[in-house]
């Protein structure tokens, strides 16, 4: 099994930690720590330590999972080491990632998670916890006081289970040792995730204590940042593949596109690694990157999931091989990059580009079902920002329009052959009780519409809007998927 002792009996042509993981401290907390941390802000630490731990050894990674035991149990007994496996359609390069110094579940191990926040060592908190959870309205971006994890934490500050009353513990916990101030680093899909996640845990701390707000508003940070790498679930067959080339076990590998960005908001309140070392870039504002990224990746990977998934796609380099899909996305793309601004850096022609070709690799099986959970959350951010805006500026939206209909047909419960969709989402007993009520394509249409948490007061109203989705759902309802590439998106 790999692990400290064993490392050096791997292939010697396999990259390992380029510095000496023993001289590393902890001075990160990293909450979620799933396949996409590993393979994305734990890769830009291992290099930074690289280049930097003889000097400033204190950036190793705690690495905290929130909902499972099962990341703790791979990671403890390989002591934080795991494969990083990068794919392309050409090439497998494969590293050792050093920089997870130690791994903790909070359900079993609350005291020690609680310690390591607390502690005057730690300086930054990073997140990956998924657009829902932050347990937040995401129509309007404010706490949902109603939410029953949020509800519990304010009843008791003892034990909470929210990741924004985890956060508010914490900082109330360095308040009262005098621990020193934090910094807070939100890694998801979320607009302005910084600037959100502070409005939660300015909303969640006031109603807990004002004196305690204050003192968060003055010793905290929450730089925004935008973090870009198509990370698929790590299979049973992509470990077994590891441990035939490196020639041991690995429970924990990770699999993952060539690609990588992070752009940070260079507003923090305490020292930090020099992530630049790993090509990080400190900005003074992230929004161009963000929105960017919102709305042409996400907004696009999350259109194809839904309707690839109808059609009888089980991966995304199936459904970015059919050129009825290419043209669906080049004519959402072209909606959705009008409302963007100059991106500092970057080219939009060949941004498309790119894009298309990352999602066409076929060495990583990325699953549209994936992509496809947890919706409510992700829909607000990812169309129906621009869809709003192109309202706004009255302009087409053909484009987003369908990929609102998707979602809702996937909703639904059943594909088009009636098999049950195992529909992932916060929401999905409301999405279900709707559904069957409402068998009627239109009627069922305008129930989802009617979801505040979702579309808000706004575009259930707006009769442009709610034509466009209704003809467009009533379209695949009766029609199915392949009718409509077929009709608008032949040669």
């Amino acid at each position: 099994m790999l692990s400290d002792a064993t490392v050096d009996s791997l292939p010697a042509t396999l990259a390992r930690p380029a510095y000496d993981r023993s001289r590393a401290g902890i001075g990160i907390v990293h909450l979620g720590i799933g396949a996409f941390h590993r393979a994305h802000q734990a890769i830009y630490t291992d290099e930074a330590m690289a280049v930097d731990v003889a000097r400033d050894p204190r950036w190793g990674i705690c690495g905290v999972s929130l909902r499972s035991r099962e990341v703790r149990d791979r990671l403890v007994p390989q002591d934080g080491l795991y494969t990083a496996v990068e794919k392309s359609s050409t090439a497998i390069e494969r590293r050792i990632v050093g920089s997870v110094r130690e791994t903790l579940f909070v359900g079993d191990q609350r005291a020690a998670v609680d310690a390591r926040l607390a502690a005057p060592a730690t300086r930054i908190v990073t997140l990956t916890v998924t657009e829902k959870g932050y347990c937040h309205d995401p129509a309007t971006g404010r706490l949902d006081f109603a939410h029953r994890d949020i509800a519990d934490d304010l009843a008791d500050a003892k034990a909470p289970r929210s990741v924004v009353g985890l956060l508010v513990s914490a900082l109330a916990a360095r308040r009262s040792t005098n621990a020193g101030p934090l910094t807070i680093v939100c890694c998801d899909n979320l607009p302005h995730n910084g600037r959100l996640l502070r409005g939660l845990v300015a909303e969640f701390a006031a109603a807990r204590d004002a004196d305690l707000a204050r003192w968060i508003d003055a010793n905290a940070a929450f730089p925004s940042t935008m973090v870009d790498r198509i990370v698929p679930a790590t299979t049973a067959a992509d470990i077994a593949d590891n441990d035939a080339a490196i020639g041991m076990h690995d429970a924990a590998a990770v699999v993952f596109e060539p690609y990588r960005q992070w752009v940070i908001e260079d507003a923090f309140v305490t020292p930090r690694p020099r992530w630049e070392a790993g090509g990080a870039q400190f900005v003074a504002d992230v929004g161009p990157f963000e929105l960017m990224k919102l709305r042409m990746l996400n907004g696009s990977h999350s259109t194809m999931a839904y309707l690839g998934f109808l059609a009888g796609c089980d991966f995304i380099h199936q459904v970015a091989a059919d050129p009825r899909f290419r043209r669906l996305v080049g004519g959402l793309w072209d909606e959705s990059a009008t409302t963007l601004s100059v991106v500092p850096g970057i080219d939009a022609a060949q941004y498309r580009r790119d894009l298309m070709a990352r999602y066409r690799n076929a060495a990583l099986s990325h699953r549209t079902s994936q992509i496809a959970m947890d919706g409510s959350q992700k829909l607000p951010q990812r169309l129906l920002a621009p869809l709003r805006d192109r309202l706004q500026a009255g302009a087409s939206i053909a484009h987003l329009s369908l990929a609102i209909a998707g979602w809702m047909r996937y909703v639904a419960g059943s594909d088009e052959k009636g098999t049950p969709i195992d529909i992932r989402d916060p929401l999905a007993a409301e999405f279900s009780a709707r559904c069957a009520a409402n068998p009627d394509p239109d009627a069922r249409a305008q129930s989802l519409l009617a979801i505040k948490a979702i579309f808000g007061d706004d575009l259930p109203g707006d009769a442009r809007f709610v034509a466009a989705v209704t003809g467009w759902h009533r379209e695949l309802a009766l029609k199915g998927v392949t009718h409509v590439l077929d009709t608008h998106f032949a040669a």
